[in-house]
């Protein structure tokens, strides 16, 4: 039994996830409808998903919090160049999406809207449930998966310990090793959860429910595909002046294809983390911009925002001006920025969007659900996009920091 875990675990991670991904399509197509052995099944990826939601919020809290308490005064870190490239990667994100969906205008066929859920009402609601957040409860916050209250909690914490004993600092920092291993063993169980979520939505929506919403889907994965492919590379070409896609498909393959079958920004960060000690990065700035990255870098979610809110305005007839469209580039992005802030994610924030056009709510929540069936592989192509982008930014920012440097160095 011990040979056989080994060889096991001796299989890539991606190897693994796709022998799972294949065996829960194949299941799911053999095995009759109304068989006992469906809910055991399913049950699998409910485990994977919530395993992944509980020990998340805990990883990130002590993660930022080791940290900074750990950082010595005089180390220098680049996070004001990571957070301007998160920043511009998201309205960039939002840009395409716009002049994707101008070149591609689709019609959606609206289906029954979203239940038990209420979007926001304007931007000014966004930013103050935002607020608000950043000032939550800790403990609630934890309890809620409310990742801004997190961040700001572990910083909070963090400089108080920074003037701690050396033993204190030493207790926090073993603790964030143990969650980050505690994650990393979920995610071993990754091929198991997929095979459970692969089959229980092909068994209960089947595949045609995702061939109805064809043309969206590829405009979708069509926009995210090209940033993550086109503008990526250009933003990482500009600051390392050397060809980027070396670095962009480590990205991808490493942090993007993990994270296209967990589903979870926020559970990636291990696998990010590690990938960052592997470029051989400095641990005193991505062991805080891949945790704020999973918070606030959300390329992905504002071409789902934007590309949704443009279908229901092509749907019900309305003629978008590029004004408006550039307005809803911004406001996509700041929207984006805050989903974490929002319950229901970035397809909460769709109807505030919708709402630059004058679409009703009712119809706007009729897109929402739209977003629900289709998110299968629109969620999980956003969470790659957003968690490779972490690690690519990070990079960036400290290879062209180093280039830079040594360019002085000849210079002088």
């Amino acid at each position: 039994m011990g040979n056989l875990i080994s060889k096991w675990n001796n299989i890539s991670l991606v190897k693994r996830i796709i022998m799972g991904l294949a065996l829960g399509i194949i299941l799911a197509l053999v095995i009759p409808e109304g068989s006992s052995v469906i809910a055991p099944i399913a049950l699998l990826g409910s485990l994977f998903v919530g395993a992944l939601k509980a020990v998340a919020p805990i990883l990130v809290f002590f993660l930022v919090m080791a940290a900074i308490c750990q950082h010595k005064e005089g180390q220098k870190t680049n996070m004001k160049s990571i957070v301007m490239l998160y920043l511009l990667g998201t309205l960039l994100a939002g840009i395409v999406a716009v002049v994707g969906s101008f070149l591609f205008p689709i019609e959606l066929t609206l289906v029954a809207g979203a239940e038990g859920v209420t979007p926001p009402s304007g931007v000014g609601e966004v930013l103050k449930t935002l607020l608000m957040n950043v000032v939550d409860n800790p403990v609630n916050a934890l309890a809620s998966a409310n990742y801004i209250g997190i961040l700001t909690w572990a910083l909070i914490l963090g400089l108080a310990l920074k003037n701690s004993s050396e033993t204190t600092k030493q207790v926090v920092t073993n603790i964030s090793d143990a969650v980050s291993q505690a994650v990393r063993w979920i995610i071993n169980l990754a091929p198991f959860g997929i095979m459970g979520l692969v089959f229980d939505t092909i068994a209960t929506s089947g595949i045609e429910s995702l061939f109805s919403y064809g043309k969206l889907i590829v405009l979708l994965v069509g926009c995210m595909g090209f940033v993550a492919l086109v503008v990526n590379p250009i933003i990482t070409f500009i600051a390392i002046r050397k060809n980027p896609y070396p670095l962009v498909f480590k990205c991808l393959k490493e942090s993007g294809l993990t994270a296209f079958f967990t589903r979870s920004s926020a559970a990636n960060i291990p696998v990010n983390m590690g990938l960052c000690k592997e470029l051989g990065l400095n641990k005193d700035t991505y062991s805080v911009s891949i945790p704020l990255g999973a918070t606030i870098n959300m390329g992905g979610a504002a071409i789902t925002i934007s590309v949704l809110a443009l279908a229901a305005a092509n749907t019900v007839g309305v003629k978008v001006d590029i004004g408006t469209a550039i307005i809803l580039s911004v406001l996509s992005a700041v929207s984006a920025c805050g989903a974490s802030g929002v319950a229901g994610g970035s397809l909460l924030l769709v109807p505030l969007a919708c709402s630059l056009f004058g679409i009703p709510n009712e119809i706007a929540m009729q897109v929402v659900g739209v977003g629900f069936v289709v998110g299968v592989i629109q969620d999980s192509c956003e969470t790659a996009l957003n968690s490779s982008t972490d690690v690519l930014y990070t990079a960036v920012a400290e290879y062209g920091k180093r280039r830079k440097e040594k360019s002085q160095k000849i210079a002088s």
